[in-house]
């Protein structure tokens, strides 16, 4: 427990250099989690004969990882960042990974900005293809919730997205104070156990996009949940009454669309 307590003055987050060029933990997670997420949608397919060529999903694949990566990156300036005018008048800086000449990388990726990347690219990419934007995006969703675990982890190994102080004897030490290892409670929350409940009802469906729809309120409620014991962003702190983040807000106002949007589907698909 001693060792588990202080991980992060036994662990390094740069797995390998190539040259100058710092590869991290962080990115090889990311990277899996983005194999995963393929591998996983695709034995969906296959296991579960859905009417999709893989021809065809592999195309849409490009479409939804630009969006998401777009988005992610964009969706961080738009809400957590504190230089958004600066970003804004200098969208060249966006995604700029150089600072005074050195490469650092681009930090700052926000996940609702990238759910939302990826629903504008699915829809772009349905509109050309003349694709069912809701039976697509019911595929995707079982890919990246099962996927999902392996950016939190990252997270982890990047020492960020830290947890709130806490005397749990699981809890891990950052700078020298004991704080929840709140990004893994994320990934089981918002992974593992979305997953789990989609997997299970994905036979249960009563019509195409129940499962995204799904998703986003699972991704919300659990994303509330582990906010608890996240420490809100430095830049910004708390919002409201010292308990209230902006990623409790944002996922509220997500919870709220997708309710009523499910709602407004299973009564009209109720009528028919």
């Amino acid at each position: 427990m001693e060792f588990w307590q202080n991980i992060y003055s036994n662990f390094n987050p740069v797995a390998f250099n190539i040259g100058s060029i710092s590869v991290h933990w962080y990115g090889i997670m990311y990277a899996l989690a983005l194999i995963s997420a393929i591998f996983i949608a695709k034995w969906f397919i296959k296991h579960d004969k859905l009417p999709i060529s893989n021809e065809l999903f592999d195309s849409y694949i490009w479409w939804a990882e630009i969006g998401v990566i777009l988005g992610a990156r964009l969706g961080y300036v738009l809400f957590y960042d504190t230089q958004t005018m600066y970003y804004l008048t200098h969208p060249w800086q966006i995604f700029n990974p150089f600072i005074d000449g050195v490469y650092t990388g681009i930090s700052g990726m926000s996940y609702h900005g990238a759910f939302i990347g990826f629903l504008i690219a699915s829809l772009l990419f349905c509109k050309k293809h003349k694709v069912s934007f809701w039976f697509i995006t019911d595929i995707s969703v079982l890919g990246i919730s099962g996927a999902y675990v392996f950016g939190r982890i990252g997270n982890f190994f990047n020492q960020e997205l830290v947890g709130r102080v806490t005397d749990v004897p699981w809890g891990i030490y950052v700078d020298g104070i004991l704080r929840h290892p709140s990004q893994l409670y994320e990934g089981a929350l918002e992974g593992i156990l979305v997953f789990v409940i989609l997997f299970i009802y994905r036979k249960r469906k009563t019509f195409d996009g129940q499962l995204a729809i799904m998703y986003g309120i699972l991704y919300s409620i659990t994303r509330i949940i582990a906010e608890f014991y996240r420490q809100p962003d430095i830049q910004l702190g708390f919002l409201y009454g010292g308990w209230l983040t902006m990623g409790m807000l944002i996922s509220g106002i997500f919870a709220f669309f997708c309710i009523l949007l499910l709602l407004f589907i299973s009564k009209k698909t109720a009528s028919k």
